[in-house]
């Protein structure tokens, strides 16, 4: 008996004990949202716009999923995708990303799940921005959007990738639909994004080393001139902005009839009479009119035109007489 209730007080006190922690509450790692200021990529100056920034640490790098601002009927979410992988155990991530390198095959189903239902086709010519060369594929929906989605993996060369330095990826998505913008305005996002984040030391760097001078500086037959951008100005517009809306032509108010009392000023004079002008009373007369010309008709003088009734003397015979002629 004595036995029993001994190992009742033992299991009681285990379960009293496990319910007791000494370490604090800590909450575990995963995607969390982050001020848009702490974007890993910005869009250039001119839009589109940050929404939000939701952002997943791992054990070898940081992911981020930058939404922008989206005016499309296109279904999904414009978004800067960036991931950042080399730095090995710099943070208290949930696991670590592998190294996925970009193949056809791939591109194909991102595409796909990026923009549902519109077909999308790979350009063929070989484009490259300030950090590298980058692909894209381009469409137009039904309604007429049109949407690119861009892909871009900057790495060092392989013979500046040593052990010792330049290692790390960073791994860039860009899908944007609009429905005003043109191809070439929405490619000139991918030309003027800009990489805000690093990694730590050389030994991750992903850009590799510095390129050299260029060698026209100081060179001969190679003029400089003092234009934007020296002699190797860009065309290519970066951001952009959604076409105003037409706006309609004003309706041109109707013409309302000036008062009995007051003259309109939109009357026309009334043309000159031909002709010589009749002085007013206490006038000189006209001394300098132009006389009427012979094809003219002559205006008859207004007289009042009647019937003369003869007197009782001038009817019958009588009305041959001188005195009844006149």
């Amino acid at each position: 008996m004595h036995l029993r209730k001994m190992i009742s007080l033992v299991a009681v006190a285990g379960v009293m004990a496990g319910c007791t922690s000494t370490s604090g509450v800590r909450q575990p790692s995963g995607p969390e949202t982050v001020a848009p200021e702490k974007a890993l990529v910005l869009p250039p100056p001119g839009g589109p716009s940050i929404v939000s920034v939701v952002e997943r640490k791992r054990g070898n790098g940081v992911e981020q999923t930058i939404s922008l601002f989206t005016s499309s009927s296109v279904p999904g979410q414009n978004f800067l995708k960036a991931q950042f992988l080399g730095a090995s155990g710099a943070n208290r991530g949930t696991g670590n990303a592998g190294f996925s390198m970009i193949n056809e095959s791939g591109i194909a189903r991102e595409v796909a799940r990026s923009v549902p239902g519109v077909p999308m086709g790979t350009s063929a010519t070989f484009l490259q921005n300030s950090y590298g060369p980058f692909g894209y594929a381009s469409g137009r929906s039904r309604a007429g959007d049109t949407c690119i989605y861009a892909w871009q993996q900057i790495r060092s060369s392989a013979s500046a990738n040593t052990q010792a330095r330049n290692f790390g990826m960073i791994q860039l998505r860009l899908r944007l639909c609009d429905a005003r913008a043109s191809e070439r305005q929405l490619l000139g996002i991918i030309y003027g994004y800009t990489l805000t984040g690093t990694f730590d030391g050389e030994i991750w760097n992903p850009y590799g080393n510095p390129p050299p001078a260029d060698a026209a500086l100081g060179s001969t037959g190679q003029p400089i001139y003092p234009d934007e951008g020296g002699y190797r100005a860009s065309p290519m517009p970066i951001g952009y902005e959604p076409a105003p809306a037409i706006a309609s032509r004003p309706r041109t108010a109707p013409v309302r009839s000036a008062p009995a009392s007051q003259p309109s000023q939109n009357i026309a004079p009334l043309p000159a009479p031909i002709g010589p002008r009749v002085p007013l009373p206490g006038e000189a007369p006209q001394t300098s009119a132009k006389p009427i010309p012979a094809e003219a008709p002559v205006q008859q003088s207004a007289r009042a035109i009647g019937v003369t009734v003869p007197s009782p003397d001038c009817i019958g015979d009588a009305a041959m007489t001188a005195a009844c002629r006149k």
